[in-house]
């Protein structure tokens, strides 16, 4: 299921001081992109950032569950959902933005 409007508005907001962040709606949720690459996952009212063995640690000491797709579930093990205190607090959101992105430069190189 798609975040509303004004919960990905509010993502957008939150991430406009660092990258110009773009979207694209895909299997039901919407992916956020910067320099073409996708970084994040909003879906069903939470957002999902990229991790790695570099930032896995964070989300899990944070509680932070995997990205649950489609009706059966399925997870998508490389994305974590962002705990709502990073989600709102403007520097750490593009901190934690940043390292997602950057796992995805690392994978290209």
């Amino acid at each position: 299921m798609a975040a509303s409007t004004d919960y990905l508005d509010f993502i957008l907001d939150q991430l406009s001081n660092w990258k110009t962040v773009h979207t694209k709606r895909m299997f039901g949720c919407v992916g956020l992109y910067a320099d073409e690459l996708i970084f994040g996952i909003v879906s069903k009212e939470a957002l999902y950032f990229k991790v790695d063995d570099t930032n896995k640690e964070h989300y899990l000491a944070a509680g932070s569950e995997t990205l649950k797709l489609f009706k059966n579930n399925s997870v998508v093990a490389s994305f974590y959902e962002v705990p709502i205190e990073i989600l709102e607090n403007s520097s750490q959101i593009i901190l934690w933005a940043e390292a997602s992105l950057q796992i995805q430069k690392n994978k290209i190189k």
